[in-house]
C-alpha cells in the first residue's frame, strides 16, 4: 500500500490543490471494491445526452467506448465522442504518458460541476469508468453524480475468476456476461476451464475429432449417485468454434481482461481419449467421455504421438490467444495406467529414471521447453511443484495446508486460489439449506471477503502475485445457477484482492454490498442473498444468559425465525432486536432464521442449536499461567 501511495504522489502531485481539500464533506461512496481514497467535495456533475467526452488516444478511445456501452445498457443512451472539449460538460480521459507495468492499472477519478476527469494507465483508465458507473444512480430523469476525488491501485496484480465449461457448456453470450460481470469489479484475468474428462470445449482444427467426439456425454450422474450409478438421460454437448473464440477474446480486451484457457493434461483426459485413444496408454481401450465425476486412471501416455499431439494443441491455442498464458492442468494424476505401461518403462529405462513421478517431471519437461521456445507462458495447478515443474510455470495453488505454504514458498510466481477459501461452486452456508450442495464443505460470503493469498505464515509476500476465484460447474447446469454461486461472494472477492488488508472493513462492505445488491436486482441477476449473521451452535452454563443477537446481513430488510424448529416464514416471528431464549437445564433449543430483503426476496435458512447442559455435561474449563 505504500507504494500505491507512493505512485499517487509520483503520478498525480500538484493536481490537487488546496481548496479542494479544505471542501471535504462527509458522506462516503457505495464503491466495490474500496478504493484506496475518496473524497466527496462541494458539487456535483449532472450527465445528460449533451455531455461530451473527450478521448485523444487509443487506451482513451476503448475507455470511452466501454464507457458509451455501459451508459446505452443503463440509460439507453450514447455520449458523442471528441478529440477536444467543447462548451457543454465534458467527460476527459487522459492517458498517462509515463505508466509503467506497475502504475498501468493506477487511476485518478476527479469530478466537479463541469468536468469529469480520469486519468491514469491504460487498465486504469477502464477501471475509473467501472468506478465512475457505480457512483451513477439507478436510471432517472436526472442523472447526477457526486463531485468527488478518488484515486486508487490495486493491491495484486493478479486478480482472477474461473469458469468451468467442461462440465456443463455454457453459451458465447453468457461467457460475455461473465466477463462483463468480473470486470465491473476490476478483475483482470478469466481462467477459462475449456477442457476436462466430461468434455472437449475448444475447437483445434488439426484435430477435427476433438470436439465431434470428445464435447458430447451421454448424460451426467444425478447428484452423487456413484454406486448404485443413476444418470439423468439428458446429453450434454456443445464447443466453440475458433471464430467464437476469437469474438469472445477482443470482447474481454476491450474491458481489459486477459483470458488464461486451460487445457489440462496429462489427466482429465478422457474426452479427448474419447476423441484420439492412441493419446492413451491402454491399446484397444474404450475409452469414453465420462459422466461422473472425481479423478481418472485414463490419462495420456508420454509417448512421441501425445507430446506431438500436446504441441500441435498448444500451438493453436495460443494462436486463439495471442500473448495471454495458457493454463496446462497438472492435477489429480493417477498414474496407475503408466505403472502399467510398456512406453513408460522405456522412458524410465532410456532416460535412467527410477519412478514414475520422474517420468513425469520428464514429461511435463516436454511440454515446457516447448512452450519457452514457442514463446507461451504455461500456469498449471500446484500438483506440478511435485514433481519438480520448472520455475518459469505460474502455480495455481488449490489445495490448502502444507501445499498452500510449500506453493508460497516456491521460486514460481504463485496465484492462490484455495478450495476452502475461494472455491465458489461451494455451497454458501449449511448445506442442509442450500440450493445447492456442491463438493465441499460451505465457502461463506465472510469467508470469501477475509481471504487473504498471502499465508499468515510469511513475513512477505514472496513470489504471490494474486489471487483467483474458481466456479466449477459439476452441479451447475445454467447460468442461472452459476449467478446464483458467484453473486455476491464474487464482489466480497474483489475486495479481498484489490483493497489494502488495513482498508477492509466487513461491516462497511455490507453497507455498500446493500446498494450493489439493488442493482443486480435492476439487471435481473439471479443471485444467492445472504442469511442473518449471529447464529452459532453453542453451550450456556448454569448461570450464562442465553442472549441471542441476530444480525441482517443488509440494511432495509427484515429477520423472522422460529424456535421449534420449525421452517421459517414471513409469518413467524419478527425479530425486534437482541433477545434472550428461555433454556432449561438440559433443555436444547433449534433457532432459524430467515432474511427479507426490501425487494422481497428470501435468504436461505440460517440454523443453530443453543443448550443448557447440566455440569457433569458441560466441557471442563481449564487455566495456564505460562510464566
Amino acid at each position: 500500500m505504500k507504494k500505491a501511495i507512493l505512485l499517487f504522489c509520483l503520478l498525480f502531485c500538484g493536481s490537487c490543490g488546496a481548496d479542494e481539500i479544505t471542501q471535504t464533506i462527509p458522506g462516503g461512496f457505495n464503491i466495490i471494491p474500496q478504493p484506496v481514497s475518496a473524497k466527496r467535495v462541494i458539487g456535483e456533475f449532472v450527465l445528460t445526452p449533451e455531455t461530451i467526452v473527450v478521448a485523444k488516444d487509443y487506451a482513451s478511445l476503448k475507455a470511452a467506448k466501454l464507457l458509451n456501452e455501459e451508459l446505452h445498457a443503463l440509460y439507453g443512451f450514447s455520449l458523442n465522442i471528441s478529440g477536444e472539449p467543447g462548451e457543454a460538460a465534458s467527460i476527459v480521459f487522459e492517458k498517462n504518458a509515463t505508466e509503467t507495468p506497475e502504475t498501468n492499472e493506477v487511476y485518478r477519478l476527479k469530478i466537479d460541476a463541469r468536468t469529469i476527469v480520469i486519468d491514469g494507465g491504460e487498465r486504469g483508465l477502464t477501471h475509473g469508468v467501472q468506478t465512475l458507473l457505480q457512483l451513477l444512480p439507478p436510471k432517472s430523469e436526472r442523472i447526477v453524480v457526486p463531485a468527488a476525488i478518488i484515486e486508487d491501485a490495486p493491491r495484486f496484480r493478479y486478480r482472477g475468476m474461473h469458469l468451468d465449461v467442461a462440465r456443463h457448456f455454457m453459451s458465447v453470450d453468457f461467457v460475455k456476461k461473465y466477463i462483463r460481470h468480473i470486470a465491473r469489479y476490476k478483475f483482470n484475468y478469466l481462467h477459462w476451464h475449456m477442457t476436462d474428462d466430461q468434455g472437449w470445449r475448444i475447437e483445434i482444427k488439426k484435430y477435427p475429432l476433438l470436439t465431434e467426439i470428445g464435447s458430447k456425454r451421454a448424460e451426467t450422474v444425478v447428484g452423487k449417485n456413484y454406486s448404485p450409478y443413476k444418470g439423468d438421460g439428458v446429453p450434454v454437448s456443445g464447443f466453440y468454434t475458433q471464430e467464437e473464440i476469437r469474438d469472445v477474446v477482443a470482447y474481454a480486451a476491450e474491458r481489459n481482461i486477459t483470458i488464461v484457457p486451460e487445457i489440462d493434461l496429462p489427466g482429465h483426459t478422457s474426452a479427448a481419449l474419447a476423441a484420439y485413444p492412441a493419446l492413451g496408454c491402454k491399446e484397444n481401450f474404450n475409452y469414453k467421455v465420462k459422466t461422473t465425476w472425481g479423478g481418472f486412471a485414463d490419462v495420456m501416455c508420454p509417448k512421441e504421438y501425445t507430446i506431438a499431439f500436446i504441441k500441435d494443441v498448444l500451438t493453436e491455442t495460443a494462436e486463439l490467444f495471442p500473448g495471454s498464458p495458457i493454463h496446462f492442468g497438472g492435477d489429480e494424476l493417477d498414474l496407475t495406467h503408466w505403472r502399467e505401461s510398456s512406453v513408460v518403462q522405456q522412458i524410465k529405462q532410456r532416460e535412467n529414471l527410477t519412478t514414475e513421478m520422474q517420468v513425469l517431471n520428464w514429461f511435463t519437461r516436454q511440454i515446457t521447453d516447448f512452450a519457452t521456445t514457442s514463446g507461451i507462458k504455461l500456469f498449471g495447478w500446484d500438483e506440478l511443484l511435485d514433481s519438480g515443474v520448472d520455475k518459469s510455470v505460474t502455480i495455481v495453488a488449490w489445495r490448502n495446508g502444507e501445499h498452500r505454504l510449500r506453493a508460497a514458498q516456491a521460486p514460481n510466481d504463485v496465484i492462490m486460489a484455495t478450495w476452502d477459501s475461494v472455491y465458489l461452486d461451494h455451497p454458501q452456508g449449511d448445506p442442509a439449506y442450500e440450493k445447492y450442495k456442491g463438493l465441499g464443505e460451505p465457502v461463506t460470503l465472510e469467508q470469501v471477503y477475509v481471504f487473504d493469498p498471502i499465508p499468515r505464515e510469511l513475513h512477505n509476500s514472496g513470489n504471490i502475485v494474486g489471487g483467483q476465484g474458481c466456479l466449477w460447474t459439476e452441479f451447475l447446469k445454467t447460468p442461472e445457477d452459476v449467478e446464483y454461486m458467484l453473486f455476491p461472494r464474487l464482489m466480497a472477492l474483489s475486495e479481498a484482492l484489490w483493497t489494502s488488508k488495513n482498508a477492509k472493513d466487513f461491516n462497511g462492505f455490507k453497507k455498500r454490498l446493500a446498494v450493489d445488491i439493488a442493482r443486480l436486482d435492476r439487471e435481473n441477476i439471479n443471485y444467492r442473498l445472504p442469511a442473518p449473521f449471529g447464529l452459532i451452535s453453542r453451550n450456556f452454563g448454569l448461570t450464562e444468559r442465553a442472549l441471542l443477537n441476530l444480525e441482517s446481513p443488509l440494511p432495509g430488510g427484515r429477520i423472522f425465525y422460529t424456535d421449534d424448529g420449525s421452517e421459517p416464514t414471513t409469518a413467524s416471528k419478527l425479530y425486534a432486536g437482541p433477545f434472550v431464549q428461555k433454556l432449561d437445564l438440559g433443555q436444547t433449543v433449534e433457532l432459524k432464521a430467515i432474511f427479507v430483503s426490501a425487494s422481497n426476496r428470501t435468504s436461505p435458512v440460517a440454523a443453530a442449536k443453543y443448550s443448557r447442559l447440566p455440569p457433569q455435561m458441560q466441557p471442563r474449563k481449564f487455566s495456564s499461567n505460562n510464566n
